[in-house]
């Protein structure tokens, strides 16, 4: 993925931006080990959405003015087409907005 090439070469302040796994997990917390380890950081995510990423996960980790943060982790393509959102959790639960405006959760059309 270029751009992720291209961000990660990018300096913020003094600290470039890192791409990492994560390695764990606690009260929120995120731990990942890029060309360091990036231990008990948070992760940034939009408004309205809670979101503690799993062990293993390919994540991107920035500087910034107060501290580290976990940016969040690389979309995996879930056959979604340009527009549409899902959210999924890591025991398989789906909530799927389709172009089509149905809404499906857990492959079941509302």
């Amino acid at each position: 993925m270029w751009i992720l090439d291209y961000i990660t070469n990018k300096p913020v302040g003094s600290t470039p931006i890192e791409q990492g796994s994560i390695k764990g997990s606690l009260n929120g917390l995120v731990e990942v080990n890029a060309s360091s380890s990036f231990p008990k950081i948070p992760v940034a995510v939009p408004f309205g959405i809670a979101s503690v990423p799993p062990e293993g996960e390919s994540s991107v980790v920035a500087s910034v003015g107060n501290g580290d943060v976990c940016l969040g982790v690389l979309a995996k393509d879930k056959e979604l087409k340009p527009g549409e959102i899902m959210l999924f959790s890591q025991g398989g639960a789906t909530l799927k907005l389709s172009n089509d405006g149905h809404v499906y959760i857990n492959g079941v059309m509302y």
